[in-house]
């Protein structure tokens, strides 16, 4: 009983298909339908048509043979005349198996016919007869089925006098029973032809469909879980060969696999970043507390207290500052205020301000940079924000005792700034995701893991390069490649020689 529930399942849904099923059966299928049935209809009809052509010529060749050659000098004559030579062609008429010969006279009697039998048939029942007495031709054609139910093809001609009476008819009738036959015979199997060739056109598109619909199918399902939940959801086909089925399926489990990849990411960046917002806040609220409680005469513990707030007040403004600038970077809402600045003479304020940093973590900071400006349009404020976030990374990763080191050197219109760490480095795979955002190498340090994705992306809207080399356990090598304008040697010697003549001449 429940097979045959299946059963009829399946045949309703065979019958209700959806989708590329339906559009394939509604369309392909139909149209190869029709185009056969026309071919088919076409075929029937073009062998019925020689068939019955093929009869028709013939009864039509022994009507004229038999006027010209036969009947011709005797419709002038006497009725007896005419009668006996009636009788002696129908005798002599070779065909009488497949053909019979029926003369009628001008009374519309039959005198004589090849059958042997007389008086069956008058002229008002002999359409052919009478439409060949009104024809101008004096010949007609008929078929259809005789008295008995027989279908028949009839040719008859009327024997005119030579002033216009007539004289009487001879009709040539034959069976339509063998040509019907083969008719039939060929109608059967051109139908079974065409059965089988729309079998095969449902069965061969069927199994086409179904490669094209159950992976479309498997991608849908794997898409429908994945968005519900399951990110291990994947699409599994079989086959080795790469159609383009395949590709689709490949590229949909890419875009799975990145997805889950950076969703991982996403979340590992607000546990981040809620334990990076939670730290301060949390030492800030400390320490409110305790000096709430603490008497205006502790003076040291409040000076520390309060240090210590500012310090971490500082930390959550720089990360929310990150935050506000990646929101403006994925909303594409980062705009630079460009204007004509000496790129150098940022990097030395930068380096001024981590100078002080270099003592407090007992790091040593080398800073080498040429005595020629670095002029290029640019905003100061985005240009140094790029400086302090290479450089806060590079003491972060960096233990006491290191060393950070910052060299600028002008190529051409390229100034090239390296910044060097001997800090913990980066392993080999994680290194081309260190510019992603989210992603972070070491979660003991830290860090939002946005810093670089944004120092990145402002390097790029400068039309400048950020590199990172890195070897876990040696250090970090930074690149930054900014085009400058090319600073003319000359010019600067000239400003050199005016400020040292003005000097000696003040002495």
């Amino acid at each position: 009983m429940e097979l045959i529930r299946e059963k009829i399942e399946r045949v309703k849904a065979f019958l209700q298909p959806k989708g590329i099923t339906k559009r394939w059966i509604t369309s392909t299928l139909l149209v190869t339908a029709i185009v056969l049935f026309i071919i088919l209809a076409v075929c029937i009809f073009a062998v019925a048509g020689y068939y019955n052509s093929y009869a028709s010529n013939t009864l039509y060749s022994y009507a004229n043979d038999s006027v010209i050659t036969f009947f011709s000098p005797y419709l002038d004559g006497t009725d007896e005349a005419f009668q006996e030579k009636s009788m002696e062609f129908v005798e002599n008429f070779t065909d009488k198996s497949k053909v019979e010969v029926v003369v009628v006279d001008k009374h519309g009697e039959v005198c004589v016919s090849s059958s042997g039998f007389k008086g069956q048939e008058t002229l008002e029942n002999m359409e052919d007869v009478n439409v060949a007495m009104k024809s101008k031709t004096g010949i007609s054609s008929w078929k259809g089925f005789n008295s008995n139910g027989e279908h028949i093809m009839s040719v008859a001609m009327v024997f005119p006098t030579s002033d216009g009476n007539f004289k009487g008819a001879i009709r040539f009738v034959t069976s339509l029973r063998a040509i019907d036959t083969q008719i039939n015979a060929f109608v059967a199997i051109v139908f079974l032809i065409y059965l089988l060739a729309l079998g095969f056109v449902t069965f061969s598109g069927a199994f086409f469909v179904r490669t094209i619909v159950v992976p479309v199918r498997k991608i849908n399902d794997a898409t429908k879980a994945f968005t519900q939940g399951n990110i291990d959801a994947r699409i599994e086909l079989h086959g080795d060969e790469k159609d383009e089925i395949n590709e689709l399926a490949d590229s949909v489990n890419n875009m799975l696999n990145e997805v889950s990849a950076t969703d991982k990411i996403k979340n590992d960046f607000i546990s981040t970043v809620s334990h990076e917002l939670r730290t301060p806040l949390t030492a800030i609220k400390g320490w409110g507390e305790m000096l709430r409680e603490l008497g205006p005469d502790d003076i040291e513990l409040t000076k520390r207290g309060t240090d210590i707030i500012i310090s971490e007040s500082e930390r959550l403004s720089q990360l929310v500052e990150e935050l506000l600038n990646f929101s403006r970077l994925q909303n594409g809402t980062l705009s630079l205020r460009l204007e004509k600045i000496d790129v150098l003479a940022e990097l030395d304020e930068t380096i001024f301000v981590f100078k002080e940093r270099s003592k407090r973590d007992g790091i040593e900071l080398t800073y080498s940079a040429p005595d020629l400006p670095a002029p290029m349009m640019a905003d100061p404020n985005r240009i140094k924000q790029v400086f302090v976030n290479i450089l806060d990374n590079a003491f972060k990763y960096t233990e006491q005792g290191g060393m950070v080191s910052v060299e600028a050197f002008i190529d051409d219109e390229k100034l090239i700034i390296q910044v060097l760490d001997t800090g913990c480095g980066i392993a080999q795979e994680d290194l081309p995701n260190v510019k992603m955002k989210f992603y972070k190498a070491n979660i003991q340090v830290r860090g939002s893991g946005i810093g670089l994705a944004v120092v990145d992306e402002l390097v790029k809207m400068h039309n400048g390069t950020l590199d990172i080399q890195s070897k876990l356990g040696i250090g970090t090598t930074v690149t930054i490649v900014l085009p400058i304008e090319k600073v003319v040697i000359e010019d600067n010697v000239n400003l050199i020689n005016d400020i040292i003549g003005d000097d000696l001449l003040d002495v």
